[in-house]
């Protein structure tokens, strides 16, 4: 299959790559650098062709021509401001307008115009449904809409237009919510890869962490790439799936985790306790219309999170 992924050199989009070249896929993408970041492995970087596009801006008459002549049969639409506290509190910065949304616009009418009519998986968040309570924290892709914050609002205003064209039949697309997952080489900006960052440092120092008493639902990043895939193979057109691993996991746990596997003694500080009920993925719908279930367990993921940043912290 030729697949497009914008986005190509993020923390998704590599790991997408990678598994769509393992799959035999054969695999372009943009970034808004065009080059590969200096981690990305050589699987990917030998293997998959990575050129400029800046999606808030309009797409060079080059770059539309390559793609068109590539002709590829699957897209597949990561490139976002995907740091919520870049996007802004109670709504998008004018920056994750531009791209979260605008972006999204210039990504639809691009697959609009391509002669090889590709399906187009479009990578949304769990956090465009409404607040959920501890007794009920799952939720199905039914479930009520009610994005509170920056970057929840820019994903959501991304979905309507993607669910927009899709009923016109300009476009073959489907939209992926993903719920919160991490793994090897993403930033420290988000939870475990900080712990995991800290815990790697040479360092006395005590562990910082926002909340014990967080729960959410966390995968591998490698568990949900597979998934944009299964749904380009087997996804229905026109509908939404949440991809998480429909397991509540307490944060305070899983920094107990890793503190166990590094062997650290560490003392921890919590900078805000308090309960944070965060949604969870009723992924029903995906398993049954596609032959994908998570595979990698939560450990696994801390331990590979952990030695990646143990490798860098020993790098010169």
């Amino acid at each position: 299959m030729r697949a497009l992924i914008s986005g190509i050199g993020g923390f998704a989009g590599a790991h997408l790559a990678r598994h769509l070249l393992e799959s035999g896929d054969e695999v372009i993408g943009c970034s808004s650098r065009g080059t590969w970041p200096v981690e990305i492995p050589a699987q990917v970087a030998d293997n998959a062709t990575i050129f400029r596009w800046d999606i808030s801006q309009e797409i060079p008459t080059v770059i539309r021509r390559q793609i068109s002549e590539f002709a590829p049969e699957a897209v597949y639409h990561l490139a976002a401001i995907s740091v919520p506290s870049a996007c802004g509190n109670d709504e998008p910065t004018p920056k994750a307008v531009a791209v979260n949304v605008q972006g999204t616009k210039a990504v639809l009418e691009l697959v609009g115009t391509l002669a090889s009519r590709p399906r187009l998986v479009f990578a949304s968040s769990c956090y465009v449904y409404a607040p959920v309570s501890a007794g009920q924290p799952k939720v199905r892709e039914d479930a009520p809409l009610g994005a509170q914050r920056g970057y929840a609002k820019s994903k959501l205003q991304a979905e309507r237009l993607i669910t927009a064209a899709a009923k016109t039949g300009r476009v073959d697309a489907i939209i992926a919510r993903a719920f919160q997952h991490s793994g090897p080489r993403q930033s420290p900006q988000m939870i475990l890869p900080d712990w995991a960052s800290q815990l790697a440092a040479s360092s006395n120092e005590p562990i910082h962490v926002f909340c014990r008493d967080a729960y959410l639902d966390l995968s591998d990043v490698r568990d949900v790439v597979r998934a944009y895939r299964a749904l380009v193979v087997d996804g229905k057109p026109r509908t939404v799936y949440n991809v998480g691993s429909g397991i509540c996991r307490r944060s305070g746990d899983l920094l107990q985790q890793l503190l166990d596997i590094s062997k650290s003694g560490r003392d921890v500080v919590e900078i805000d306790p308090g309960r944070r009920q965060h949604p969870i993925a009723d992924v029903s719908r995906i398993m049954a219309h596609t032959k994908w279930k998570p595979h990698i367990g939560i450990r696994e993921t801390l331990e590979d999170i952990l030695e990646y940043w143990q490798r860098r912290n020993e790098s010169p």
